[in-house]
């Protein structure tokens, strides 16, 4: 049973075209629902306007109106500061979420915006909202999240996005792996009283050593997750079908169920603080690709599925009759 990975929220399976199909052997995400079970109620009001997400624990304003107005990665930052020391809404624990808690609000079969069907959030715009986590590559730009869709990529620091803080910490959500802080200009700076990821370092901690090698393929310690030893040694799929086709072939003669992961599942893998591959120190991998598929289909378009962008560590697209992206199968074990 894998851990630290949350479910999807996708529900059903599409094909290539984005025609709804029957789920039963198609090896999609919506087949497997690997991850956490969702709680009922999922959501869960602290008085009027605080919400307490029960998968996660991490709590939400209601009304995100209360943030309306576009801000830069800094003056984001600032506002939180002065958040808890105005104690808003009782609190003083607020930050700006890393990428993982803030895609952890993301529901990949929804759009417009891509949360849950049951979310009790008020004045959400469909646009990109800030994380507090600096990208590897270029530390001068910073991840957000786009709300109408679910993708997540990086913004200059000094362009204007939106914020949505977050306060309470999670246990199911691992750490993303940045340890250090960056200005807007990409600099190093110290981390104390900064707001940033590198200061926070919210979300469980990861083991040591991260992965270990076993018969079956490389296991991560952290997710228990059993990835396919030699990747770069499979074909490379022209489309989506042929990489759920190449995850289906590998279990012909196998005792244990191969399938293209899930999008959550592709971006646990992810360490914030490297690139080129986005992957820990550690990693045992040799020669990745720059784009991964995986088995979740976009609720935006279902004709498009999502995919790991392993170099940037970028959550994105692609269309699934045409995109050339290499795959990566996966197991939770024998």
């Amino acid at each position: 049973m894998s851990t630290h990975i949350l479910q999807t929220g996708a529900d059903a399976c599409y094909d290539a075209s984005g025609r709804p199909l029957s789920c039963r052997g198609s090896l999609q995400d919506a087949a497997l629902g690997i991850g956490a079970a969702i709680p009922e109620p999922r959501f869960v009001p602290l008085g009027e306007d605080l919400v307490l997400d029960s998968l996660t624990n991490l709590c939400w304003p209601r009304d995100v109106s209360a943030f309306a107005y576009p801000v830069s990665w800094p003056e984001g930052l600032q506002m939180v500061l002065d958040l808890n020391r105005e104690k808003y809404l009782g609190r003083s624990d607020w930050r700006m979420p890393n990428r993982r808690e803030l895609r952890s609000l993301i529901w990949h079969s929804a759009r417009k915006p891509a949360l849950p069907p049951d979310h009790p959030f008020r004045g959400l715009q469909l646009t990109w909202y800030w994380t507090s986590t600096s990208s590897a590559m270029y530390p001068d730009y910073a991840w957000h999240v786009h709300l109408e869709g679910g993708r997540m990529f990086w913004g200059r620091k000094d362009q204007f996005f939106l914020l949505w803080p977050v306060c309470s910490r999670s246990r199911i959500l691992p750490r993303t792996g940045q340890t250090e802080c960056f200005d807007k200009r990409g600099a190093r700076v110290d981390c104390r009283h900064s707001g940033q990821d590198g200061e926070q370092l919210a979300g469980a901690a990861w083991p040591e050593p991260r992965f270990e090698e076993t018969a079956l393929g490389i296991r991560d310690r952290l997710t228990g997750l059993i990835w396919h030893p030699r990747p770069d040694r499979l074909p490379e799929p022209a489309d989506w079908d042929g990489a759920l086709r190449l995850a289906a072939e590998l279990n012909a003669d196998s005792d244990v169920l191969w399938h293209l992961p899930g999008i959550n599942e592709l971006e646990s893998l992810v360490d914030a603080s490297r690139h080129t591959p986005a992957l820990p120190a550690d990693h045992p991998l040799r020669r990745t690709k720059e784009v991964y598929w995986s088995s979740t289909s976009s609720g935006f378009e279902t004709d498009w599925a999502y995919a790991l962008y392993m170099h940037k560590g970028a959550v994105g697209v692609g269309h699934k009759a045409h995109a050339g992206f290499a795959t990566w199968p996966v197991t939770e074990g024998g």
